[in-house]
C-alpha cells in the first residue's frame, strides 16, 4: 500500500506580505513540530473530513471574524445570543449604569432655559408613557399637522384640575411624530414655587410663560405648548366640562407673529373627567396659596386614594396649522388682527371638541 500523502494547511506567507513574519510555519513531509514549540496541526487523508477543532476554523486558521482579511458575517448563533432576553438586559444595564455614572459625574448637558433632553428621554417619559398608553389609551390624531422641523406654537385647550393634560400632550408630540419632536410647554408661575415640581419642570423643558422665553424657543426651532385658558380652564367645574374659557389677550398670536411660526390648534378630550370638581374650597386654597382646592367625588373623602384619576378614554387631535409667516412685521401690534386669529383659534378648538365628543362612545371607552 503507497504512502498516505500529508497534504498541508494553506500557506499564509503569500498573503501577509515580504517581509512580515508568516502566521504558521509549514512542515516537510513527516515533520511533527512548529517552530514556536506548539503542535502541528493533524493533516487529513484525501477525501476525509477535517474536524473544527474549539477556537479554529475548518482551515485550521484562528477564529478571528475574518477570513482572508475580510470580516466574517456573525452566524446565526451569535445573532440569537445578542436578541436573546439575557442579551437585550445586558445592554440595558450597561446602559442603564452609564446613565448613572454621566449623572454622578455630571457629564451631561442643559440649555439656557434648564432643559435636560437625556433625563427628559430616559426616565421622565419612561414613567409617563404607561400612564398616557395603557392607562388613558390616548389617542393622537392629526399628527402630521406638526412640522417636522422649525418652530411652531401649539395651542391646546386646558382641563382636568391637575395639569395632567399638558404632560400627556408632550408625550403624544414626542411618541407619535415621526421626527419624535420635544414639546417645550409654557407653565404658570405657580409651577416654577413649587419644591421638586419646579426643578422637574425645567428639566422637562417646561418654562415661564412669558412672551421672551416663548419667542426666543420659537425662533430656535423648538415646539411650544401653550393653554390660554390657564387656571381658570383647569379648575372650572364639572358642569362646565369642554365649554372653553377665556383666552386672554391673545399674547399668543402676537409671539406667533413675530417669530413667523404656525399656530397649530389642538383638542384635547378625556381630561374634563379625570377629576369631577364638584366644589372649591376657596378658603382652604387662599390659605395654601392654590388658584383653587377642588372637591372630587373621591377626593378628600378617601385620602389619598382618591389622588388617583379615573381611568378615562382620551383623544387628542391636532388641527389644521394656522400661518403667521405672511404677515408684515407691524401685524405683531395690530389689536384687531390679534384679536380675529385668536378667535380663529378658539373656534376651531370648540368646534374639534363637539366633534370628538359626538363620536365618542363612552367615557372610558
Amino acid at each position: 500500500m503507497a504512502d498516505a500523502k500529508v497534504i498541508p494547511f494553506d500557506d499564509d506567507r503569500s498573503r501577509s506580505g515580504g517581509g512580515a513574519r508568516p502566521a504558521r510555519r509549514r512542515t516537510g513531509a513527516g515533520g511533527s513540530g512548529r517552530g514556536d514549540g506548539s503542535a502541528a496541526p493533524v493533516s487529513a487523508l484525501p477525501g476525509a473530513q477535517v474536524p473544527e477543532q474549539p477556537g479554529l476554523l475548518s482551515d485550521g486558521s484562528p477564529e478571528t471574524g475574518e477570513t482572508d482579511g475580510v470580516p466574517r458575517e456573525p452566524g446565526p448563533d451569535a445573532v440569537d445570543a445578542d436578541r436573546s432576553p439575557a442579551g437585550g438586559w445586558e445592554r440595558r444595564i450597561a446602559g442603564g449604569l452609564a446613565f448613572l455614572r454621566r449623572r454622578v459625574t455630571g457629564d451631561y448637558d442643559v440649555d439656557e432655559f434648564g432643559y435636560d433632553r437625556e433625563l427628559t428621554d430616559q426616565v421622565l417619559m419612561s414613567a409617563l408613557r404607561p400612564l398616557a398608553d395603557k392607562y388613558f389609551r390616548v389617542e393622537v390624531k392629526g399628527i402630521e399637522n406638526i412640522p417636522s422641523d422649525g418652530g411652531a406654537l401649539i395651542v391646546a385647550n386646558h382641563s382636568g384640575t391637575l395639569p395632567l393634560d399638558g404632560l400627556m400632550l408632550q408625550v403624544a408630540v414626542h411618541d407619535n411624530h415621526p421626527a419624535e419632536r420635544h414639546l417645550r410647554l409654557l407653565a404658570a408661575d405657580l409651577v416654577f414655587h413649587l419644591p421638586v415640581v419646579n426643578e422637574l419642570a425645567r428639566k422637562a423643558g417646561h418654562t415661564l410663560a412669558c412672551a421672551e422665553d416663548a419667542q426666543r424657543l420659537l425662533e430656535m426651532g423648538e415646539i411650544v405648548g401653550v393653554m390660554p385658558e390657564g387656571f381658570k380652564g383647569i379648575g372650572k367645574p364639572f358642569g362646565e366640562r369642554y365649554k372653553l374659557q377665556r383666552f386672554g389677550r391673545g399674547g399668543f398670536v402676537s409671539t406667533a407673529l413675530r417669530a413667523g411660526t404656525p399656530i397649530v390648534p389642538c383638542s384635547i378630550v378625556g381630561a374634563e373627567e379625570i377629576y369631577p370638581m364638584i366644589g372649591n374650597a376657596r378658603t382652604l386654597a387662599r390659605l395654601l396659596g392654590f388658584p383653587y382646592f377642588p372637591i372630587t367625588p373621591t377626593f378628600p373623602w378617601l385620602g389619598p386614594l382618591g389622588a388617583l384619576p379615573l381611568p378615562t378614554k382620551w383623544t387628542i387631535q391636532f388641527g389644521e396649522p394656522i400661518p403667521t409667516d405672511g404677515y408684515p412685521p407691524e401685524a405683531a401690534e395690530d389689536p384687531m388682527l390679534m384679536f380675529n386669529l385668536t378667535d380663529q383659534v378658539r373656534e376651531q378648538i370648540q368646534h374639534t371638541l363637539y366633534k370628538l365628543l359626538v363620536q365618542r362612545r363612552s367615557v372610558f371607552f
